[in-house]
């Protein structure tokens, strides 16, 4: 390198602040949290399915626990989560499964630089942040007792993997 651009590399060295370096798992194994502390997400692998492509749990600060699924939709492809609290099991009506779902959207993802993608399926590598679209406004004016105490803001950032 030329004395220009090394003094060029270090100059934007200084200025850049460096990302945490570790390496991604499997978005199945995924940890994240929220900027506020307030809901950790926990993706956990999924039994082999037709329809369901990834699996988490929202937890939140005062112990409300969500259940959350992601499948991709057929027309525009793209991953369709939702997320509920104490639904029925089993075979349930569409009335049942709305009457218990507190969010659903599309879950974008987001890298280091600010590119927007789509949240990967299972197998592949964990994306650094999770985007849920409307998430806050949703759980915000969610359905009574269901709802969580306070709500995160949309945006996950990756924490680590489960082992």
């Amino acid at each position: 390198m030329r004395p220009a651009a090394v003094r060029l590399a270090l100059a934007v060295c200084a200025v850049v602040p460096a990302a945490p370096a570790f390496a991604a798992g499997p978005i199945e194994l995924a940890v994240y949290d929220d900027r506020d502390g307030v809901a950790e997400i926990d993706f956990t692998p999924v039994d082999q399915s037709a329809t369901i492509t990834n699996r988490f749990r929202m937890i939140f600060a005062d112990a409300v626990i969500l259940d959350g699924r992601v499948e991709w939709s057929d027309n525009a492809a793209r991953p369709y989560g939702t997320l509920t609290r104490n639904c029925p099991s089993g075979d349930v009506t569409d009335d049942e499964l709305a009457a218990c779902t507190l969010w659903s959207g599309v879950v974008y993802t987001a890298d280091e630089m600010g590119a927007v993608g789509l949240l990967p399926r299972q197998g592949e590598s964990a994306p650094r942040n999770l985007i849920f679209s409307g998430l806050g406004p949703a759980l915000a004016n969610g359905r009574g007792d269901a709802a969580p105490a306070k709500t995160p803001w949309d945006v996950f950032f990756l924490k680590g993997c489960q082992e």
